[in-house]
């Protein structure tokens, strides 16, 4: 079906098909969520011109088929499965089959229309699989630690050939993300950058690099928002709750939040900025998320301007 309406496609991701919906038309089709359905689809969509192509983010299942429609040249975009669930429970729509999800998506992004950003490429989404190994390998690490601690002692030496294991592929992993990070010019001159800001060293400005590959193009309120460190307002009549923050990508605000730990103590620009907000009355959480929002600016500016930290000139 060829028209020539902006159109609105909603994908519906399972591990092995596509549900399709084009929300203008009506149309509705399902391929097999595999090399050959995926052709099909793009085909398809080809002739459509789409505004936009919206997935669900499904645990990885969509991964494959978005990287293979933005290759195509589609408008794809990855939505959090919560906002399309509030969007349905808004509409009143409670029953739940692939197909209806297909609708709701292409319903969503008709009525929201999200801003497309291109994908991650394939090496920054190598890399970003590295850096998500490498977080699991510390957390099974962590885990077997702490059992450790209450094991009898003939468990113990199981635990401890575990743990030995475990740190060896972190060792082994590290050396991937480290030729990873290496080898693309890049990568490595943006690491280098960020890293000249105290408080941030290789594991956080790689995190970045993968996660956050808009850093240095976009202004200090989008880059924010995408990591989640936007405060938004809850205000209704007189009634003023506290502002908050939230969504975005995790990865990235979990890695700020630590950076911003060690700078509040050995950055003097950004300690001196966290000391006068709890000086002046503020909870030390709040500053601390203050302070991850600062440094994330700063960041921000250093890759864009491509320029070191410098510590600022006090007075």
């Amino acid at each position: 079906m060829v028209t020539t309406q902006a159109v609105n496609v909603g994908v519906d991701v399972s591990k092995d098909a596509l549900d399709v919906h084009v929300h203008e038309t009506g149309e509705s089709f399902r391929v097999a969520c595999d090399a050959e359905g995926l052709a099909q689809l793009i085909e398809r969509l080809a002739t459509l011109k789409p505004r936009a192509v919206a997935l669900e983010a499904s645990g990885g299942y969509e991964a494959f088929a978005a990287a293979e429609l933005s290759a195509a040249g589609l408008p794809v975009v990855v939505l959090n499965p919560a906002q399309v669930r509030a969007f349905a429970d808004a509409l009143g729509q409670r029953a739940k089959t692939d197909p209806i999800d297909a609708a709701v998506i292409a319903h969503f992004i008709a009525a929201i229309a999200p801003e497309i950003r291109p994908l991650k490429d394939e090496e920054t989404a190598l890399l970003a699989s590295l850096m998500a190994r490498r977080r699991q390998i510390i957390a099974m690490i962590t885990a077997e630690q702490q059992r450790e601690r209450m094991a009898p002692p003939k468990v113990r030496k199981s635990i401890a050939r575990l743990l030995k294991a475990l740190r060896r592929e972190l060792e082994s992993l590290d050396g991937d993300i480290d030729q990873a990070v290496r080898t693309s010019p890049v990568w490595r001159i943006n690491e280098d950058l960020m890293a000249s800001v105290p408080g941030v060293g290789a594991t956080i400005a790689r995190t970045i690099l993968a996660e956050l590959p808009e850093i240095g193009t976009l202004d200090r309120r989008e880059i924010a928002a995408l990591a989640g460190l936007a405060p938004f307002t809850r205000q209704s009549g007189r009634w003023k709750g506290k502002s908050q923050i939230g969504g975005g990508r995790a990865e990235v605000r979990a890695a700020l939040f630590m950076g911003a730990m060690v700078a509040a103590r050995h950055n003097p620009a950004l300690k001196a900025f966290r000391d006068k907000l709890v000086a002046q009355g503020k909870p030390k959480l709040v500053a601390l998320i203050a302070v991850a929002r600062k440094l994330l600016t700063i960041l921000n500016a250093i890759v864009r301007d491509q320029q070191p930290w410098r510590a600022p000139q006090t007075a």
